[in-house]
């Protein structure tokens, strides 16, 4: 097919050739502007995306959940269990922080179950910590208290009583997000997606399509 004509009118061509003429401000813009922006922009947007990918895979790799008794924000042996699964995905990646958000069922005041949703957080934490977690990695200042529930309902109901562990980014940006283990993570993710099966189009010269 051939490529369209374009006509330039030679008022277009005035107009042009006045873009060009030395004027107010026309030695700022050197045709780099804003290059350190689009830059930074890169940087940390690759880094949030590795982020959220790592946050995806912490979620399928491990239990990212515990669960209380009515009323407590004491640890039984599973919940021990599922951090310490936690804590051996972690110690995997110092350069990440989490966040520990803790929750309480419906049963008491907004402010109660705040300040109770607190104090599991902090357990989560800790307990974190004695498995040889550096503190610095780990937060739990957000209580959703009785906000954000499983299962919707007035009473008591165990499944709503829980700490959720997240990745919520880095301490520090990597000096280079393609380095040690976040090469491997990235790498393993291009040998799942080219691995993936998926479906072949052919389009015939008519505009029609033929799947394979």
């Amino acid at each position: 097919m051939r490529a369209p004509l374009v006509l330039v009118t030679a008022a277009a061509i005035a107009g042009l050739s006045a873009c060009t003429d030395q004027g107010a401000g026309s030695d700022i813009d050197t045709g780099d502007f804003g290059n350190a922006t689009m830059n930074n922009t890169l940087a940390m947007t690759s880094a949030r995306d590795l982020a959220i990918d790592l946050s995806h895979r912490f979620a399928a790799e491990v239990p990212s959940t515990i669960n209380f008794a009515f009323n407590s924000a004491e640890l039984d042996g599973a919940a021990r269990a599922t951090l310490r699964e936690q804590a051996r995905w972690i110690s995997q990646y110092p350069d990440l922080k989490f966040r520990v958000y803790g929750h309480t069922d419906k049963v008491g005041s907004d402010r109660y179950n705040k300040r109770l949703g607190l104090r599991r957080a902090n357990v989560a934490v800790d307990y974190l910590v004695t498995q040889g977690i550096p503190r610095r990695q780990l937060e739990a200042v957000v209580s959703f208290g009785e906000t954000q529930p499983l299962i919707v309902t007035e009473g008591r109901e165990r499944q709503n009583r829980r700490t959720v562990t997240e990745v919520s980014g880095f301490l520090r940006r990597p000096a280079s997000l393609l380095d040690g283990k976040y090469a491997l993570f990235t790498y393993s993710e291009y040998v799942t997606s080219a691995t993936e099966p998926h479906e072949l189009v052919l389009v015939d010269k008519q505009g029609g399509a033929e799947e394979r």
